[in-house]
């Protein structure tokens, strides 16, 4: 529970003093004087919502041939490389990478993300 503070302004010769509202009070009866009240201040508070993430980039693959080495798509998006995938007669026979944005770099993709890339190409 919170105490309320005053600024006592009777201290012997030190200057003024912060005591608890209770505390003066009682010397105020005992003595008959008057304290300044002191408010304390309200900080006001930072809004609580962060703003909302950007939106993400869209992915860039990289397609090329494992036997040939050939690039069959590069930087291409998700639709053109699910039309570079329609030319191709297994999943095994190309590797798929993807451009990572932090850094620069193509990551090679996962079986199953390259599965998925490959069911696309069915439909």
């Amino acid at each position: 529970m919170s105490s309320s503070w005053v600024l006592d302004l009777d201290a012997n010769g030190t200057g003024a003093e912060m005591l608890p509202l209770d505390r003066v009070e009682a010397a105020k009866r005992k003595s008959g004087t008057n304290p300044a009240l002191v408010a304390p201040k309200r900080r006001e508070r930072a809004p609580a919502e962060p703003a909302p993430p950007a939106p993400p980039a869209p992915r860039r693959f990289r397609v090329t041939d494992v036997m040939s080495g050939a690039v069959l798509a590069d930087d291409a998006g998700a639709r053109e490389t699910v039309d570079a995938l329609k030319g191709v007669r297994s999943s095994v026979d190309v590797n798929v990478y993807v451009l990572e944005v932090e850094s620069g770099d193509w990551r090679l993709l996962t079986l199953p993300e390259q599965r998925s890339l490959w069911a696309l190409r069915d439909r």
